[in-house]
Parts: C-alpha cells; sequence; structure tokens
C-alpha cells in the first residue's frame, strides 16, 4: 500500500458520548476514530489530533489555523489526502474556509456524525469509512474540498446542513451532489467549476452577517458599523431586495468603507440586479452593494473573511464575488 491519508480530528458528534448531563466530548472519542477495520484497504492511516470541541465553539481563527495545518499535510509528498472529522452544526463553514484557503489538488475530505458514539445506529463508522475511500481515490484529485456524509460527496462551496437531527442532512439545493460512495467504489457525476483559491495569512474576523425582515429599519447595520465591522453580508429577500428604509443605512456603511455583500435568502437561484425600485437589488447595486449570487449568506461571510484578510480592496472584493469563475487545473477521470 503506497497511499497514505491522514485523518485530522476537530470534535464534533462524531467524538461525543451521552452522559447523564447530555451529549458531550468524550477523552477517546477522537482517538477511536481511526480504529475503524477495513481502512488499511485503502490507504496507511496516520492521525492527528487538531482538537476536541463542539462545532458552535468554532472561530474563523480555528478554521484558519486548521486550514494552515492542511496545507503543510498536503504538501508532503508521501500524503495522498486528509480526512478532517468535525462537528455538524459549523461543518460548512469550516470545509469552505479549506476549499478557498488551501492551494492543492489533493482530496481533502470532511465528514461528521449525526448520532454520538454510543448512540443505537450510530453514523460516524460508516462516514469515516467512505470518507478515507473517497480521499484515496485517483478520481477525487482536483474537486476541491468535499464533504462525505450518507454516502454522497458534496462540493464545500455549495453544500448546507439542512436538517436538526437526520442522518442525511447535507445536502447541494440546486446542484445536487459530485458523486457517490457505493460498495464498488467511489464515484464522480460532476465537478464544481466555479472555485476559488485565495493566498491569505490571515482571516478578518470583524465581519458580521445580518438578515433583514419585513420592517427593518437598519439599526443593526448601524451598530455594526459604530462596533467597527470590517465587513457586512446582508441576507436579503428573493432576488437581492431590501425594506427601503434599508437604503440610508447602507448608503452610510458604504461611505464609511465598509464593504457590504448582498445574497438571498432563498437556498435556490442568484442575487441579481434586476428590480430598481429603492431598496430592490439593482438600485442597491448602483450605490456600490456587492452582489453576492448563488452564495448562502454564511459561506459569502467566509469569503469576505478570506479576502478582507488578504487586504483586498473593495473594487477588488467585488471582482472576486461578482466577476470571478476560475476553474481551477481540470483532470480528466
Amino acid at each position: 500500500m503506497n497511499k497514505k491519508v491522514i485523518i485530522v480530528t476537530t470534535g464534533g458528534t462524531i467524538a461525543m458520548r451521552k452522559e447523564t448531563e447530555g451529549v458531550i466530548p468524550s477523552n477517546v472519542g477522537n482517538s477511536k476514530i481511526a480504529e475503524l477495520n477495513g481502512l488499511e484497504r485503502f490507504a496507511n492511516i496516520e492521525t492527528i489530533d487538531f482538537c476536541n470541541i463542539p462545532s458552535p465553539y468554532m472561530t474563523p481563527e480555528i478554521m484558519f489555523e486548521l486550514s494552515c495545518v492542511v496545507q503543510e499535510l498536503v504538501d508532503r509528498e508521501d500524503v495522498t489526502g486528509v480526512v478532517i472529522t468535525h462537528g455538524t452544526d459549523t461543518l460548512e463553514e469550516t470545509s469552505y474556509m479549506l476549499d478557498l484557503t488551501v492551494d492543492t489538488i489533493k482530496p481533502i475530505v470532511v465528514t461528521a456524525a449525526m448520532r454520538n458514539i454510543n448512540e443505537l445506529g450510530t453514523d460516524g463508522p460508516r462516514n469515516v469509512f467512505s470518507s478515507v475511500e473517497v480521499a484515496a481515490s485517483d478520481y477525487s484529485r482536483g474537486c476541491g474540498t468535499v464533504v462525505c456524509l450518507n454516502d454522497e460527496i458534496h462540493a464545500a462551496r455549495e453544500v448546507t446542513k439542512t436538517y436538526t437531527s437526520n442522518v442525511a442532512t447535507f445536502d447541494s439545493p440546486g446542484f445536487g451532489p459530485l458523486g457517490i460512495v457505493d460498495d464498488d467504489g467511489v464515484f464522480f457525476f460532476r465537478k464544481s467549476l466555479r472555485r476559488t483559491y485565495i493566498k491569505t495569512s490571515r482571516v478578518e474576523s470583524k465581519t458580521c452577517l445580518i438578515k433583514t425582515f419585513p420592517g427593518d429599519k437598519g439599526e443593526f447595520l448601524d451598530y455594526a458599523v459604530k462596533n467597527g465591522t470590517k465587513g457586512i453580508v446582508l441576507e436579503g429577500f428573493g432576488r437581492g431586495n431590501v425594506p427601503p428604509e434599508l437604503t440610508d443605512p447602507i448608503q452610510h456603511c458604504l461611505d464609511k468603507g465598509v464593504p457590504i455583500v448582498l445574497v438571498s435568502r432563498c437556498y435556490k437561484g442568484r442575487v441579481l440586479d434586476i428590480y430598481g425600485y429603492r431598496g430592490g437589488g439593482a438600485a442597491l447595486k448602483r450605490l456600490g452593494v456587492i452582489l453576492g449570487h448563488e452564495q448562502s449568506s454564511q459561506k459569502a461571510r467566509i469569503k469576505l473573511m478570506v479576502l478582507l484578510g488578504c487586504g483586498m480592496s473593495i473594487d477588488e472584493i467585488r471582482e472576486s464575488f461578482e466577476i470571478s469563475t476560475y476553474v481551477p487545473e481540470r483532470r480528466d477521470f
């Protein structure tokens, strides 16, 4: 066996046990993850315990620290791919951070569990098994960071958690999975073409996400600017529209040099400059608001943090969100 897959553990439900006070991190949970019979069929396994925390404890700084560790691992000549175990609550943010900031064609696979390790029907072992198989597969090269649970493979840029408790929680609305893991191997049906690599040495965590609502007067935008935020992701309605009362607070943010990226609360479709009325997407774009197109609010915030961290101007940030269609190195299956 000349392939090596490194499993990096970060905690989450996959490493938790149910105790009298509830489901909590286990001291032995991370160490049990790589002890599955059959993993040696796909690769030699090495394990790194990065941390052991619930995923709501994840911060942008921890995510970026993990990215730096993964970059060092994939730069090793003896490493075929990396599997990262993670909690499900913020898995999509961490996986997208990795997709944006790790420069490699080697497979990076993020996995998790919806059921703890001593719960009936726990899904963690199967997800780890499938993820190691994906990380060791030649077909996974050049796909960027992917998420593998329930035998489905999803692009980090597209995937989201859709259900609070179901093991089939991760989906890519409007896109679908990249492929599947079956009894006879790993099968990819497509690749995600709209991927971007951003070289940075830090992330700007003072970036906020604000969800608008009917009757919103913009107090949260005003507070964000007063509190020193460096960038704002604004989740609007439909095609990217907001209540008209937000126009002046938005203009105030822009006048202060704070970029605003506009996304939609709809989980399918794109934000576009269609509506020209006060508060409409076209009117907001004329003010200088950046359109986030099809990205979810949580993914747009991760990207904005990375762009601000590497010192991009508002015009450069706009180009990255609205124009960039970088396609990574293509490799035939």
